[in-house]
């Protein structure tokens, strides 16, 4: 049985979406394999980006809220 001599190394790269398919096409010139993780935001961090983007509603008290909501 012939072992392989090529020692493998595993990085992780974060690249811009628009650079996704220019990486992918010199991977596969050059013979790599791309594994692509996909890690689930936490609800935490869900909230941060909710905050950021002003999918937010503030109210001064609890019966503004029930008045908005028609309870």
């Amino acid at each position: 049985m012939e072992l392989s001599t090529t020692q493998l190394d595993t990085f992780t790269l974060e690249i811009p979406k628009a650079d996704a398919s220019f990486f992918k096409a010199i991977a596969k010139k050059m013979g790599w394999k791309i594994k692509r993780n996909r890690r689930k935001m936490s609800n935490y961090e869900r909230a941060l980006d909710d905050v950021a983007c002003g999918r937010v509603n503030e109210y001064d008290t609890p019966e503004d809220l029930f008045n908005k909501l028609g309870i």
